[in-house]
């Protein structure tokens, strides 16, 4: 395989685990000789999402899309998303011929009901259909691929995620006010209904709440919990910092298919506090970097005792290069599989 088009309605200038995620297995791909493209909203004329005006919806046409991607002329075709680009996409694949993947990395059908009376079976059944319509649909973990395969999709290929242990660190200091009362527990991440952070907001805990974020939960948020710090978006070295000073990360989200944030806070040896659902108990599970619970808040005051060092040791098992890898053999494994059938229908 010499060259993969991604095509994804996530992109920048949203800042979420997709976006990380998909660059980060462009950027090591690369480094292993692969060629890859993107086919993202950055190309289209885009409105914003009803209800998430951070998300672009792009305004296009079957045939402008199927026209790029024949321009861009990659071996196989990756869709990341199930928006209006990654709907196009697929249509044009299957119309046209050639194979493709897709990965889920969202559970949109629980992020709709959040907002929205849709029935899951609903949102679930269409999703279905889209994802089994391709050579393969990459999942994150194991609880979710078990999920997905009772929910009757089919044809899952596991593609793990991986963590900059070079820009997530242990860092000395704080750059949190000198007068925060510690200890600091401290969210990361979209602030919107779904990620369920009001969980996290009225635990009754000694010390400090720190949000890390924006979305469209958070002018309400701060109107309701003027006790907590909300720092608004941090990137780079600047977020590292931000997760090293915190004491606990509490990932209250009871939705997320896996949750890079919470290897981003391993790595900067910060325990993880959470339910014990899909996403934590893929990361955590009996590892001991953190506690999880169905009561939050004992989770979060059991964290404490963790120890920093440990919480890093656990992150580093999980690697990009390792990610990357295990991406490219699932395109591989479904490309071949694609001719494969081909080869055998006009036997």
């Amino acid at each position: 395989m010499t060259s993969v088009l991604i095509v994804s309605d996530a992109w920048h200038p949203q800042i979420n685990g997709v976006v990380r995620s998909l660059e980060r297995t462009a950027e090591e791909l690369e480094a292993a000789g692969v060629i890859v493209k993107f086919l993202t909203p950055q190309a289209f004329r885009t409105l914003p999402c009803p209800t998430y005006p951070e998300i672009r919806l792009s305004l296009t046409v079957t045939g402008r899309v199927r026209k790029m991607i024949r321009d861009l002329g990659c071996d196989h075709l990756h869709i990341a998303t199930e928006g209006p680009l990654g709907i196009m996409a697929a249509r044009v694949a299957r119309k046209d011929g050639f194979p493709f993947t897709t990965s889920y990395h969202t559970r949109f059908p629980e992020y709709l009901s959040a907002r929205l009376p849709v029935p899951l079976a609903w949102s679930y059944g269409w999703l279905r259909r889209f994802h089994n319509s391709g050579d393969g649909c990459m999942v994150a973990t194991r609880s979710l691929e078990t999920d997905l395969r009772d929910r009757g999709f089919t044809n899952l290929m596991r593609w793990s995620r991986g963590v900059d242990e070079k820009l997530f660190q242990p860092y000395e200091g704080t750059v949190l006010p000198a007068d925060l009362p510690r200890p600091v527990f401290m969210n990361v991440g979209r602030v919107a209904v779904e990620k369920n952070i009001e969980a996290f907001l009225d635990l009754d805990l000694p010390g400090s709440k720190v949000v890390v974020g924006s979305g469209p939960q958070l002018d309400s948020l701060k109107r309701k919990h003027p006790d907590v710090l909300f720092t608004g978006p941090k990137v780079g070295e600047d977020l590292a910092r931000h997760y090293a000073s915190a004491d606990v990360f509490v990932f209250p989200s009871l939705t997320d298919t896996f949750g890079n944030v919470m290897l981003e806070a391993l790595a900067c040896g910060v325990p993880v506090a959470a339910y014990p659902v899909m996403g934590p108990i893929d990361v955590i599970a009996d590892t001991g970097a953190g506690v999880l619970s169905e009561d939050l808040r004992e989770a979060a005051i059991g964290a404490l005792d963790v120890p920093r060092d440990h919480c890093r040791k656990v992150a580093l098992d999980f690697t990009w290069a390792a990610s990357a890898r295990q991406f490219l053999d699932n395109v591989e494994a479904a490309h071949d599989a694609f001719y494969a059938r081909r080869k055998s229908a006009a036997a």
